[in-house]
Order: C-alpha cells, then sequence, then structure tokens
C-alpha cells in the first residue's frame, strides 16, 4: 500500500505545478488587459492627487495642573484647617481629568459652541460653522436636498436655544462631519504625562488656526469654571456671613457708646440704667468671637480656591502660515497603478474559474 500512496502524492504535485503553469499562461495572454487597467489606475491615481485640495494641520498642545503631585504650603494650610474642625469641601473631583477631559473636548456641547464662534477674515467677522459648511461641501448637498437650505447659514453671536429645527439639524450634521472627515483629532500621547494634543485639518487655513484655539479656549473656561465651582460657592457664602457679622458688631459698638453717653454721672445706686449698655458690650464679645472664626475660615476657603483653580497652560500654539499637506502625485500613482493591477488580475480569476464552472 505505500508504493501507491506516494504515487498518488506524486501525481497531486504534479497537478498543481500544471495548473499553476496554466494560471501563468493564462495570466501571461491577458497581460495588455492588466497593464492597460494598471496604467488607468495610475492616471486616476495621478488625477486624484493634483485635483484635491491641500489640507492645513493646526496643532495646539497643553499641559493640565496634575493634583497628584504636591501642592506645598496650600495642602499644609487646608490640613491645619482639617485639624482644627475646619471643613473647607473638597476637590471637584476627577470628572474632567485624562481620558475625561479628552471626551470634553470631543463633547457636542463644547464642539457646537466652538462652531458658533466667529474668526476675523479679512476685517469680517464668520461664523466657523458657515466656513464648516463650505469645506465639507454640506451646504450645497443640503441645497439640492431642499429649497429650505437654500442661502442657508448661521447668525453672527447666535444662542442655540434660541435655534429653529432647521439650525439644530445642521449643526447636529457639522458635528459628525468633523469625525467623519477626520478634521478634528484629540489625544495624549502619553498616560503618564497630562499633555493633550488637540489637531484641526481642514482646506481652510483660516478655519483649521481658529477653531483648534477656540475649542481649546471653550473648553478651559468650561473645565476651570467646574472644577472650582463648589470652592467658590464656599467663598461667596462666608464672605456673606462675615460681612453681616461685621455689621452687627459695628451696630452693636455704636450701641455701647450710645447707651454709656446715657449713663454717663448715673446716679450709682440706679444699676438698672445700665443693663442696655451691658448687653451691648456681651454683643459686641460675641460678634467679635464670631467674626475673628469666620475670617480665619474665610481665608482658608480662598486658598482652597486657590488650589482648586486648576491651571492649564498652552505650550504649542498654531502660527500662521500653517502646515500644508498635499498628496503625493508620485505615491498615488504608484498605489493606482498597483491596486488597479491586482484588481484586473482578481476580476481575470474569477471569471475563469466561473466558465469552469458554467461548463
Amino acid at each position: 500500500m505505500q508504493p501507491v500512496e506516494q504515487i498518488t502524492d506524486e501525481i497531486s504535485l504534479k497537478e498543481l505545478i500544471q495548473k499553476l503553469g496554466e494560471w501563468f499562461k493564462y495570466l501571461l495572454s491577458k497581460w495588455m488587459v492588466i497593464v492597460f487597467c494598471a496604467l488607468l489606475g495610475s492616471g486616476i491615481g495621478f488625477l486624484f492627487a493634483s485635483i484635491k485640495m491641500p489640507e492645513y494641520k493646526a496643532v495646539v498642545t497643553f499641559a493640565l495642573e496634575d493634583d497628584k503631585q504636591g501642592g506645598g504650603g496650600l495642602s499644609g494650610a487646608l490640613g491645619l484647617a482639617s485639624s482644627l474642625g475646619i471643613d473647607l469641601g473638597t476637590s471637584a473631583g476627577g470628572a474632567f481629568t485624562g481620558a475625561n477631559l479628552i471626551e470634553l473636548m470631543k463633547s457636542r456641547k463644547m464642539v457646537q459652541k466652538t462652531l458658533l464662534s466667529s474668526c476675523l477674515v479679512n476685517n469680517t467677522q464668520l461664523v466657523l460653522a458657515n466656513q464648516l459648511l463650505a469645506i465639507t461641501k454640506l451646504d450645497k448637498a443640503l441645497a439640492n436636498k431642499s429649497a429650505i437650505y437654500k442661502d442657508f447659514s448661521f447668525p453672527l453671536n447666535a444662542k442655540q436655544e434660541d435655534f429653529s429645527i432647521q439650525q439644530d439639524s445642521v449643526l447636529f450634521l457639522l458635528y459628525d462631519k468633523l469625525f467623519e472627515n477626520n478634521i478634528l483629532s484629540v489625544s495624549q500621547k502619553d498616560k503618564k504625562i497630562s499633555i493633550i494634543t488637540v489637531e484641526v485639518n481642514a482646506t481652510n487655513e483660516l478655519f483649521s488656526k481658529a477653531f483648534a484655539e477656540n475649542l481649546v479656549t471653550n473648553v478651559a473656561e468650561f473645565y476651570i469654571e467646574t472644577k472650582s465651582k463648589k470652592a467658590k460657592n464656599n467663598v461667596a457664602i462666608l464672605q456673606r456671613q462675615a460681612d453681616s457679622i461685621r455689621n452687627e458688631l459695628y451696630l452693636a459698638i455704636t450701641g455701647v457708646a450710645i447707651t454709656s453717653d446715657n449713663t454717663f454721672n448715673l446716679n450709682p445706686a440706679l444699676n438698672v440704667n445700665r443693663i442696655p449698655s451691658t448687653k451691648k458690650q456681651i454683643d459686641v464679645q460675641a460678634n467679635t468671637a464670631i467674626l475673628t472664626q469666620l475670617v480665619a475660615n474665610l481665608e482658608m476657603a480662598k486658598v482652597t480656591l486657590l488650589r482648586e483653580t486648576p491651571l492649564i497652560q498652552l505650550i504649542d500654539r498654531p502660527t500662521l502660515p500653517l502646515k500644508k499637506d498635499k498628496p503625493s502625485k508620485a505615491k498615488y500613482l504608484l498605489m493606482g497603478g498597483i491596486l488597479a493591477g491586482f484588481l484586473t488580475v482578481l476580476y481575470l480569476i474569477v471569471r475563469k474559474i466561473l466558465k469552469q464552472v458554467m461548463q
């Protein structure tokens, strides 16, 4: 039985070699078709690279304050306050740190707010959303779809809460276009380093620069406001209490002076007339003690506010002219030829197999 198996294997190998030879001869007989399609693909690739608009890249990098690193004297002051039983509130938490901050920058709220901002072009304020409509050609697509969107544009200094359904829907589409066309990219290259990079790639140079800068500004303001909101509220409450007690103290001091004048050279036997003066003096002492404690708490709350106010430091910001990214004609010519040639060979093989099956 063993010799028969060896013969069968040898015949299978010969058949395989023969089949490969037949396929090679078949493809070789179609070399003109393959070469023609490859040249056609190269031409299409070259044409695409020639007509494709160049993109301008705007890059903004900024660093975040790291709460985990020591707070120096501020931490010591807060520890002292805690040991004295003074509760000045804690941090707003890590809701907008690290990866969460990246998601905040890509959130619909921040992006749409930035799109409704404007930039100065030839001494004219232009809304970024209108520029993005032209960049993505969404304005023409909407105009062809419905007459409602003919000559559509967003007004300057518009408030989103006053928008119509059409304006909201267009703004929604623009948000999706930013990520579908890879116009906006936010990343943190190293998780150990709190440095975030914002990249905007668009065919409009001024749009790329303005959108990147405005987005970082809007997110920074929202981040700082949210992170320090609780500490600000504590300072405001303590400030009102301190002002109220201070006014009461001033009134009590004035009352002591008035009652002292009324009891001047008073008969020592009439001690009952000295009671109002004594009461006012007690009010002065009580209000003084309360005000002293409130002032101490207020100063500690201000220290907490300084600690809770995060630092966002810009490292790099885009400057004109921006980096221009133009497709390489040679690269697209070569890629187009290889892709077209491969697809042609694949088509010829599939067609021949189907013919053999039908026969």
